[in-house]
């Protein structure tokens, strides 16, 4: 499914993230930048050990904030680490999520990217649940192409890995948009 928003190519499909053609993927990462299992995990193992020498570098990300680095071995410029909420842990997680997802498209611009694939940031061992997170992400990606002077994405694809992950997205972003 994909929809046009000001210029901007919004794309909702399944698949593995660290596969798309895309300047920047974005990671669903801890605060710690540690790189463990899901996303993260995924990012790593196709990306290269690399990919967390330099995070531990970086040492640390606030929550609700985003840090680009070089992607390693990926297809892709940028790995851009979205510190998303822990759902019933972390406070403000409504707040915490929507930015975590703006900021990191505000990353991906600042690196002069022209386009980026988030997976469900924080719906995985985060907790959050699906049908709340996916709106506020959408609600976050909606609001950058719709109000942000700076942004050049020309595409931005959410990669969903399950069946479910992806109907309720394409659902949500659908409703949205109308």
């Amino acid at each position: 499914m994909e929809k046009i928003i000001n210029n901007t190519s919004v794309k909702i499909k399944q698949g593995d993230i660290t596969k798309e053609k895309v300047d920047a993927i974005v990671n669903a990462a801890n605060s710690h930048l540690k790189m463990g299992g899901g996303v993260a995990g995924a990012i790593r193992r196709a990306g290269g050990e690399e990919i967390q020498k330099e995070c531990d570098k970086i040492g640390y990300c606030p929550l609700g904030d985003a840090v680009a680095i070089n992607a390693g071995k990926l297809d892709a410029k940028y790995v851009i680490h979205a510190v998303g909420p822990r759902y019933g842990i972390d406070p403000e997680p409504e707040k915490n999520l929507y930015n975590a997802v703006y900021n990191s498209l505000k990353r991906a611009v600042e690196k002069n990217c022209n386009s980026i694939a988030l997976p469900a940031i924080s719906t995985g061992i985060f907790g959050y649940p699906l049908d709340e997170a996916s709106e506020i992400i959408l609600r976050a990606i909606i609001d950058f192409c719709e109000k942000d002077a700076q942004n050049t994405l020309e595409q931005i694809v959410v990669v969903l890995f399950g069946d479910k992950d992806f109907e309720v997205f394409k659902d949500k972003f659908d409703k949205m948009t109308k």
